[in-house]
Parts: C-alpha cells; sequence; structure tokens
C-alpha cells in the first residue's frame, strides 16, 4: 500500500515544484490575461526546470479539441484504454483542451506520438508540448514588487486590521483544522460526510443501473436517502498524540530561526516556505517532538544549509519519525548532497551517529537511525529513494491485535494504532469468515489486515507495490507462524486478475484499502467479472475520492463492464484523525443475484 492515508493533515512528502497544479500561466498558443503574460516573460519563474530533479513539469502535454461535455474520468479512461499512464490530468472547466503530466520522456512522447490526430467522438485531437508552471514564489514574489514599488518591500498590514494569531495557532489550524471542536461534534460531522457519501452514491446507482430501481427506492426510503444502512461512527480510542508517524519538513522558520524541523504554514503554490515547530501540535506524540527537538539542535550544529524548494540549493530537507506503543523510535534524516564529497558525507553519518547514540541525542532513545539521499530524483515516489542504516535496528516492530509486525522506513503502517485495531476489527467481524474463507487483501502493506485475519481462514493472499512493505509482511507472517499467507509485490492491477481467476474456491472475500485515488479501473472490472467472489469490503480513506470505484461496482453490465453488480448493504465511518476533517470508511458490498426471485433483488446478508 503506497503511503497516503497514514498522514492526511501533515504533508507526506516535501512538494515537488510544478507538482502542486497543472494549469501553466501561459501554454504556446493559449495566454489566459495580460498580468499572466507579463509574469511570465521572467525567466525567473521557469528556473526550477532542471534535468536532474524530478518535475512532471517538464514531461507536460497539452491536448486540444477534446470533445464537449466530457469529464475529468472520461478522460483518464481513454488515456487507460490507449495505455497511456498519466501522472496528473487536469481538464479545463467548460474548455476543450486538458494538460497531461507523465513521469518520463518516454511516456510523454508515446502519448504524442499516439493521440496527436486520434478521433475522439468524432473530433481530431491535437497534441503538443505545454509550457510548464510559472513558480508560486517567484510570481508571489514579482506581483508584491509590482503592489509596493520596484524594489521596495510589500505594505505592511494596516491599523484596522486583526492582529496575526501565534505561530502556535496558525499551525495547529493547518495540520488540525478540528481541535478547537468538541470531539463529539467532530464525530457528528464525519457521520454527516458519509451520509453525504452514500446518498450521492444512491443518485449515482439510479442513473446507472436502472434494474436496481425497486431495491433502491425502498432502501432509500428506510435511510435517510442512502443507499444502505450506515452505523454509528467508531470514535477514536484516543485523540490526542495518536500519530505513530509523522513527516516533517526542514525550512526557515516562520518566527524567522534558521534549520528549523515541523510542519509548512502553508502550500507552496500559495508562496510559502516557512515552518512551524510541532511543539504545540496536538496529534504529535510526545515522543517524536522530542526527536524533532533534539534533530533540530543537531542540524543546527552543522554547517549545511537547508534545502531550498526555491532555488534547489541547500541540503537538509526533510525528517521523518515513526514510534511504536513497544517504545522503539525510527528518525529518517532526507539530505541532498549536491556536490559534497563522499568522505565528507561519511564524516556527517559519523557525526548523526554519535550525537544520537553517544552524545546529547542519545536519551530521546532512537532505536533506528536512517540517513537518506534525496537529490537528482528521478522520480516523485520518495519510497524509490534508498534507506542507508546509520545506527540501531533496521525496523522497529508493533503490536495489534495479537499480531507482532515489523516496520521499514517506507513501509505503510496505519498511524493511528489503536484505532487501527477499531478498523480491522470491524473489518473481521463484516468479512463473516470462517475456516473454508479465502480473503484476498489488496493494497496489503505490511499485511496487518492479512496476518490479523489469517488464524480465522483458510488462505489469504495479499497483493501490494512496495517490495519493502512485502518484505516486511512475509517477516511478520513468519515471526508470528503464520503458514497460510502468501504476498505477491506488484501493482493490483496487474497482478489481481490473474491471482482471482486462479482461484476456484466458492468462498471467496476481498478487502480493499487502496490509497487515497482508489482501485485502477482494472481491479474494479476484474472483480466485476469473478462472479464466484461475492462480498467485497472497500477500507476507504477518502470516500470521495474512492467514488468511481463504488459506482463501478454497481453499474449495469454493459460491453465494458462484464459480470453481476454488487450493492452497497452496510457503511460506517472510523475516526482514524481526531482533530482532522478525516476519516476511514468501511462500506461492504454483496453480489446482486440476479436468478432470486425477490422482488427487491437484494442479496442476504
Amino acid at each position: 500500500m503506497e503511503e497516503r492515508s497514514d498522514s492526511p493533515a501533515v504533508e507526506s512528502s516535501p512538494p515537488k515544484k510544478g507538482d502542486d497544479g497543472d494549469i501553466p500561466t501561459n501554454t504556446s498558443d493559449h495566454v489566459s490575461n495580460p498580468e499572466e503574460t507579463k509574469v511570465s516573460s521572467d525567466s525567473n519563474i521557469y528556473s526550477y526546470i532542471k534535468d536532474d530533479l524530478f518535475t512532471s513539469e517538464i514531461y507536460k502535454v497539452e491536448i486540444r479539441n477534446v470533445p464537449k461535455f466530457i469529464g475529468f474520468n472520461d478522460l483518464k479512461k481513454f488515456l487507460a484504454r490507449h495505455g497511456l499512464n498519466p501522472h496528473k490530468v487536469k481538464l479545463m472547466n467548460k474548455q476543450t483542451f486538458a494538460f497531461v503530466t507523465f513521469k518520463n520522456e518516454e511516456e510523454r512522447d508515446k502519448a504524442m506520438k499516439m493521440l496527436h490526430g486520434m478521433q475522439w467522438k468524432g473530433n481530431v485531437l491535437s497534441v503538443k508540448l505545454a509550457k510548464p508552471k510559472a513558480d508560486p514564489i517567484q510570481r508571489k514574489r514579482k506581483q508584491e514588487e509590482g503592489e509596493s514599488g520596484e524594489g521596495q518591500p510589500p505594505s505592511k498590514r494596516g491599523e484596522g486590521d486583526e492582529p496575526e494569531e501565534p505561530l502556535s495557532v496558525q499551525i495547529a489550524n493547518v495540520v488540525t483544522p478540528l481541535w478547537k471542536v468538541p470531539y463529539d461534534e467532530q464525530l457528528r460531522r464525519k457521520e454527516q460526510d458519509v451520509v453525504a457519501v452514500l446518498q450521492r452514491l444512491a443518485k449515482e446507482i439510479a442513473s446507472t443501473n436502472k434494474a436496481m430501481l425497486p431495491w433502491l427506492f425502498d432502501i432509500k426510503g428506510k435511510n435517510n436517502r442512502m443507499c444502505c444502512p450506515m452505523e454509528p461512527i467508531h470514535p477514536s480510542p484516543i485523540q490526542t498524540e495518536y500519530r505513530n508517524k509523522c513527516e516533517f519538513l526542514i525550512s526557515m522558520g516562520a518566527d524567522g530561526e534558521d534549520k528549523t524541523v515541523g510542519f509548512r504554514l502553508g502550500k507552496y503554490k500559495g508562496g510559502s516556505c516557512a515552518v512551524v515547530g510541532p511543539a504545540e501540535a496536538c496529534h504529535v506524540s510526545a515522543e517524536s517532538k522530542k526527536v524533532v527537538h533534539e534533530f533540530q539542535k543537531f542540524i543546527r550544529s552543522t554547517p549545511y544549509a537547508v534545502y531550498s524548494p526555491e532555488t534547489y540549493e541547500g541540503h537538509w530537507k526533510q525528517l521523518t519519525v515513526r514510534t511504536s506503543t513497544t517504545k522503539q523510535t525510527m528518525a529518517v534524516a532526507f539530505f541532498n548532497p549536491q556536490k559534497i564529497e563522499e568522505s565528507e558525507l561519511d564524516t556527517l553519518k559519523n557525526s548523526m551517529k554519535k550525537y544520537f547514540l553517544e552524545g546529547e541525542g542519545k536519551d530521546i532513545g532512537i532505536t533506528s537511525l536512517y540517513f537518506v539521499r534525496d537529490g537528482q530524483r528521478k522520480s516523485p515516489n520518495i519510497e524509490d529513494l534508498p534507506c542507508e542504516l546509520v545506527a540501531g535496528d533496521a525496523c522497529i516492530h508493533e503490536e495489534l491485535l495479537g499480531v507482532k509486525f515489523r516496520i521499514s522506513p517506507h513501509s505503510f503502517f496505519q498511524i493511528n494504532t489503536a484505532g487501527a485495531e477499531v478498523l480491522y476489527s470491524t473489518v473481521g467481524e463484516w468479512a463473516q469468515l470462517n475456516e473454508d474463507s479465502t480473503v484476498l487483501d489488496v493494497c496489503c502493506g505490511t499485511g496487518t489486515i492479512s496476518l490479523s485475519l489469517a488464524k480465522r481462514v483458510k488462505k489469504v493472499i495479499g497483493i501490494e507495490s512496495c517490495q519493502e512493505a512485502v518484505k516486511d509482511a512475509e517477516a511478520n507472517a513468519k515471526f508470528n507462524g503464520i503458514t497460510n499467507v502468501e504476498f505477491h509485490c506488484g501493482k493490483a492491477e496487474d497482478l489481481f486478475p490473474n491471482i482471482l481467476n486462479s482461484l476456484a474456491s466458492p468462498n471467496i472475500t476481498a478487502i480493499v484499502d487502496p490509497p487515497r485515488a482508489g482501485l485502477h479501473s482494472k481491479v474494479i472490472l476484474a472483480i466485476r467479472r469473478a462472479e464466484h467472489l461475492k462480498r467485497l469490503i472497500y477500507v476507504a480513506c477518502n470516500a470521495k475520492a474512492a467514488m468511481n470505484n463504488f459506482i463501478d461496482l454497481c453499474r449495469a453490465p454493459s460491453n465494458r463492464v462484464h459480470g453481476a453488480p454488487f450493492q452497497p448493504v452496510r457503511a460506517m465511518a472510523v475516526d482514524m484523525f481526531p482533530q482532522t476533517s478525516y476519516f476511514e470508511m468501511i462500506l461492504l458490498f454483496e453480489r446482486v443475484n440476479y436468478s432470486s426471485k425477490q422482488s427487491d433483488n437484494q442479496p442476504s446478508s
């Protein structure tokens, strides 16, 4: 499983310039307005484009003459049908053009060659290179200079303006926006969000599967216009200091202090790089705060500057801290070596080791210390960066539902351990498993769901794209003496269809816990085709983003979608992220039995 739902309120990695939006200020034949033209004339706002650093902006194309009334998902499916795997897609509202970025030059050129001149719904597509998006900070600087006069600082706050809140309050509003809201009210709001999702899904089912209208009419009347019953939200057992993983940026502090470790106060696309320390952040554990405090002292003692995403100069970039209930702590330092000699890097790593094992930092109890060279990145995925173990153990360990897990630097593990026990216990209950059951765990991470259910079933098969997580899952199975599990490494859309088709068992339950964007459409189509699969539990960390998956599971059979549809029969939220608006949603789907003579067409639970 990718790093996704573990940090909804915290930036999961330093933003990559050019990757926070796909609309350029100016394209080769499209000018938005005169002001943008003036700004774009300054080459500084495009200075971030460098061949030795990853930014999808250098692999962006503009597709013209897109058919009218085409939606975002229509465009994504069109590209997928032609074997194209874009990094980002931006369809301009009420326009007939789109911006699409790719992960490398080969994929970009393939798309240009394939799509240019192709007909789509009677329109002949035109494809060409698009200019990159302007650097937000440089653009903001130019705008401020224009407002205040060339070379003059921007005007200060007016006398009648409200005074700014303390930085501790400002950062709390960013990373824990509900921190002032009573917990009962937080839960009520999240339940209302679930209601909205289920009501929308009911409307979508009505428009995409007319055969289910009689059942849907009945179920909506009983459940406040929702497509299935909703159970009360499960609160988190703990509401503060619950995060077992935090990713902190290293930058200039909002208070003016250099080499500050903390959370970014704003967004890069808003023109901000400043960070604020986590001392007052209520969701960060005391152990993590100690590591941040001590690590900040260490980097301030070094001669190396913080990395600037504006100029691509400097070194210190990010600190990731992972903790566990077994009192183990992992610290992962991300450092851009630039042109530093290998011997000098070795000296730096040795000084880190000495500081945290023998020096001032030894009392904070770091058990795993890693150093990551984060420079010349050719991929947007932080998981692709190799981690060098500087000191201590290679992994930390955690216990969940009676099973012990090892956790590596890049492996996914739910960030709220107590909340994860609630989540997975509910999943196990809803799955209605027995000794003849086979479970397919899609996006299995380190095997938390797989291993927690293994003792209750005949077999569990896990699928995960992160090789490091698969190694952890296999080690976790061996360590716990669990032998009826197997794990496969690769993309779910590549592995799942063959694995599912190879299973002859009539008692199969699929459990999917995908990244925020949801499952690839190929996986959903494979699920639909495998009619021996009758039950599916979908764990969504972003139910709105997963809506297309829900719709495709339920839509009527067609030339594209084969097999009887599913229908939602049960839903519930688990609050994994107190003090934020995020939550995990569990949705149970069951296959519609068209052979049943029941008028409502509803399968028995």
